[in-house]
């Protein structure tokens, strides 16, 4: 993904300072010595002579940001609620165990196969929650690493069934930092205190060159005879069914480079994977459609929306004429036969409000919420917008043909 910047004006003044803005100079000069004695102390520590290799560099450079993080941000394990206590962590297995306890019975003509689900599953027991001078972050509670858990049924000769369980970490690249660094490393960057989140970005883009972990824990699914494993802050990861493993990030053969929406659907009749990229930074949201063998992107469009909005999901339909059923009832007639139907909601990500000192992510309940239909291979100006009442909608359950109408539901 192309990096982008965000503007900040920064005043300065050659003024004396006044004696209230010296003593808080002084203040702060006092917090910031307090706060990084200790990193001080691991800097003693690190060889005085540095070799101008640029990897050996590099590498000090590194040192020094990761004693600055130890020394300033303190870790805290998020506490669950008791309504996410199903939420809590397991194991990772890696090899099959076979399932001896099954109430009910499984059918004789039930077909042989495997059920995979992923999940949050924080790598280290549970999520972290930061505090330091730069105040408090934390993650959402869904934001742990995700743990792919599979079902296999086996039948036998005789028709007996064997149910067998595995399950195993996606072994993101940011899950493979931390685990080889062995203790929470990631700085939380969604929730919390606007300078602890801003810190974050900056000392996470430091250490590791993205601003938040790979989570890929949200939703499975296919295309094109392969598995991918997924969540929207990222593009999916391929996974091998039947041992689990990771192997390697979906671009489209370096067509798509922004992350994926976490429910892409399966255009019907053609067999077409329609995606949408949401992004904190303009464009804030792009349509592709990728081939039905998953090997090329054949439409990409910007949908040249003014917000970010957190569009968890598309639909997709094809027909000649129909309406959208969403607490309203209204007919449109459109010269395409194939369509995609999704929502802009007033859930937001917006860095201008966290620069401001907001939060990142809110619910503006004044805001404005529409639906938004075009032609499959359509561009911005293709698409009508239809006004609901305001809302925070994360699925559809279904857009289908009815007669000459489509429902989104």
């Amino acid at each position: 993904m192309a990096s982008s910047g965000l503007p900040i004006h920064i005043h300065c003044s050659a003024q004396k300072p006044s004696v209230s803005s010296s003593a808080n100079f002084d203040h702060l000069k006092s917090t910031l010595s307090n706060a990084f004695k200790p990193f001080l102390k691991q800097i003693e520590r690190l060889p005085l002579r540095i070799d101008v290799a640029p990897q050996t560099l590099n590498n000090t450079c590194l040192k020094l940001v990761d004693a600055a993080v130890d020394s300033v941000f303190e870790f805290a394990d998020q506490p669950l609620l008791p309504s996410q206590s199903n939420f809590g962590p397991v194991d990772e297995m890696k090899e099959a165990v076979q399932v001896t306890n099954i109430q009910g019975e499984i059918p004789r003509d039930f077909a042989e196969g495997v059920y995979i689900r992923n999940g949050p599953n924080p790598i280290f027991g549970a999520l972290t929650s930061t505090s330091s001078m730069f105040g408090r972050s934390s993650y959402t509670w869904i934001e742990g690493e995700g743990m792919l858990h599979a079902l296999y049924f086996c039948k036998g000769v005789e028709g007996d069934w064997t149910v067998l369980y595995k399950n195993r970490y996606v072994e993101t690249e940011t899950l493979k930092l931390e685990r080889q660094r062995n203790k929470p490393s990631f700085l939380p960057a969604i929730e919390g205190d606007s300078p602890a989140i801003l810190s974050a970005y900056l000392l996470n883009m430091l250490r590791y060159g993205k601003v938040n972990k790979e989570i890929s824990n949200t939703n499975v699914f296919e295309h094109g005879g392969k598995m991918y494993s997924i969540a929207e802050n990222h593009k999916p990861q391929e996974i091998n069914i039947l041992t689990l493993e990771t192997l390697n990030d979906w671009d489209v053969n370096g067509g798509w480079n922004r992350p994926f929406s976490s429910h892409p659907k399966k255009a019907p009749g053609t067999g077409e994977l329609v995606i949408l990229g949401i992004d904190a930074t303009k464009p804030f949201a792009e349509l592709g459609v990728i081939s039905a063998d998953g090997n090329k992107l054949l439409h990409r469009a910007d949908l040249k929306l003014n917000r970010c909005s957190l569009c968890h999901e598309i639909g997709v339909t094809q027909s000649f004429k129909f309406h959208v059923e969403y607490k309203l009832k209204i007919d449109v007639n459109f010269p395409f036969a194939r369509y995609n139907v999704f929502m802009d909601h007033p859930l937001l990500i917006d860095l201008n409000r966290l620069v401001r000192g907001s939060s990142l992510m809110k619910y503006e309940k004044e805001g404005y919420a529409r639906i938004g239909i075009m032609p499959r291979y359509g561009s911005a100006d293709s698409i009508q917008w239809f006004k609901v009442k305001p809302n925070c909608t994360f699925h559809l359950f279904n857009c289908f043909e009815d007669g000459d109408e489509v429902k989104t539901m």
